[in-house]
């Protein structure tokens, strides 16, 4: 596995890292195992802990130009974009660090008086992290696992290694102790070695299906807990009373942002009733053809480049089978010539579910544009996808929102809205969406020990509750 800086704007090669040796990874497995075990992290009060999760926070406000740098020089995210997520990767730090104390007190349970529920740590957990979100998809892992008491070692993708760093560093600058938060430029085979290491209690991983579903069966044959989030192709409802330019605007923000490479991003638009799925497709393909490329840390850019030409390649092969199969391209289907990994913002109409790609991911400028007759069509397409990450729904009518919200088989459901982020809202989704949630209070809940305290005094029967004073 090689891990390169590639710039997407000009598709030069700035910076090679090798993996490390085997002998560092060990040293990072037995560092970061010791730091658990030895009690200096997983006892030290949350307060401790909040003010390092805290101090990484105020570094990323302060040095947001420079991390948001990263992210344009090794994925193209464009620069507002960038500083977007490193404010939002501020956040969710800040937010696990002010909410930890609560989240983590003993709870009484209910029906007796004698019996406490106690969330504890498990121990060195591995997140495996994908490319499109360098900064926000670290931070709701490290936020919540590092405030619980658990240690990390990060395996990041392989075309951003610069961000990566610039994370470790991050932790480092903020004082975490040695062994709490490690970056690891790992191999394919260290990784197996990593989930099979019995010092390691449990991994997340974003990303393929393919990836997701090695990783569970690696971790299930070890017997040891995973978050799997996979990916989606989320629907985009548009309901024949919703207000036009409104949705228009919303669904081209949640096509494109991010140059279409987000897991929720709004891949497959369902437009309801024959004159109102015109008039959107109209709309929609005057929106997507204003956008323009350029170079992506200009704030004038509107189109920035692909991650890497294998993203590039995938893409034009998607659009050329999903037009063998019947498709049709409305908009674009084309690279763009110019240097750099940039794709025209295209528009596929006619996917029905014999076409290949209807069962397929679209991760960049591409949107499958559909209309069908009514409601119920279009929750039948909605749900006819082997994904389950997210939907949105546009509607005059919330109450009618709601109601189909229910019908869509998903783990997250945006009403006149394409679904976005936040640190207090969960994260996840269902069929090959993955299983387990990140964010919210639901963050802490995947790689804890709820461990069960009950109380009885001295003399008290061997079975059977007994009240407590």
């Amino acid at each position: 596995m090689t891990y390169q800086t590639i710039n997407p704007a000009t598709g030069q090669l700035i910076k090679t890292y090798a993996d490390m040796p085997n002998q560092d990874l060990e040293s990072a497995i037995a560092k970061a195992h010791w730091v658990f075990e030895t009690d200096y992290w997983r006892h030290r009060p949350i307060a401790e802990r909040s003010k390092i999760v805290s101090a990484a926070a105020t570094i990323l406000r302060q040095k947001s130009e420079e991390y948001a740098r990263h992210l344009t020089f090794e994925m193209g995210k464009l620069i507002n974009e960038a500083r977007a997520e490193v404010a939002l990767s501020a956040d969710i730090l800040d937010y696990y660090a002010r909410k930890a104390a609560h989240y983590l007190e003993p709870r009484k349970l209910p029906e007796t008086s004698a019996a406490e529920l106690h969330i504890e740590p498990l121990g060195v957990l591995l997140g495996i992290e994908p490319w499109n979100f360098p900064y926000y998809q670290i931070a709701r892992v490290a936020g919540p696992q590092l405030m619980v008491g658990n240690v990390l070692l990060l395996k990041h993708a392989e075309n951003v290694p610069q961000s990566a760093l610039a994370f470790a560093r991050l932790f480092e600058e903020a004082g975490a102790p040695t062994g709490v938060y490690t970056n690891i430029f790992a191999s394919i085979p260290q990784i197996s070695a990593i989930i099979g290491d019995p010092r390691v209690c449990g991994v997340t991983i974003t990303g393929s299906k393919h990836a997701g579903a090695a990783v569970a069966e690696h971790t299930g044959r070890h017997l040891k807990r995973a978050v799997l989030e996979m990916g989606g192709s989320d629907p985009l409802i548009v309901l024949e009373d919703a207000p036009l330019e409104s949705t228009l605007n919303s669904a081209l923000f949640g096509r494109m942002f991010n140059t279409g490479q987000c897991c929720v991003g709004s891949k497959r638009i369902i437009v309801v009733g024959k004159e109102r799925g015109k008039e959107f497709l109209y709309g929609f393909i005057h929106r997507m053809a204003a956008l323009k490329a350029g170079d992506p840390e200009n704030p004038e850019t509107t189109l920035g480049p692909l991650s890497s030409e294998k993203t590039l390649n995938t893409l034009l092969h998607q659009i050329a089978r999903a037009k063998q199969d019947g498709g049709k391209i409305v908009l674009g289907g084309r690279r763009i010539d110019r240097p750099g990994f940039y794709l025209e913002p295209t528009i596929l109409t006619g996917i029905n579910q014999d076409n290949a790609i209807h069962a397929q991911e679209l991760f960049g400028p591409v949107a499958s544009f559909q209309v069908e007759e009514n409601e119920e069509a279009a929750i039948r397409l909605a749900n006819a996808t082997p994904f389950g990450l997210g939907a949105s729904i546009f509607t005059a009518d919330v109450g009618r929102g709601r109601k189909i919200a229910t019908k869509i088989d998903c783990g997250m459901v945006f009403i006149n809205q394409p679904v976005w982020t936040a640190a207090e809202l969960p994260f996840g989704g269902i069929k090959r969406s993955g299983f387990g949630r990140e964010l919210s209070e639901l963050g802490f809940g995947a790689f804890v020990n709820e461990k069960l305290i009950n109380v009885a005094p001295p003399d008290s029967p061997p079975w059977g509750p007994v009240a407590v004073g």
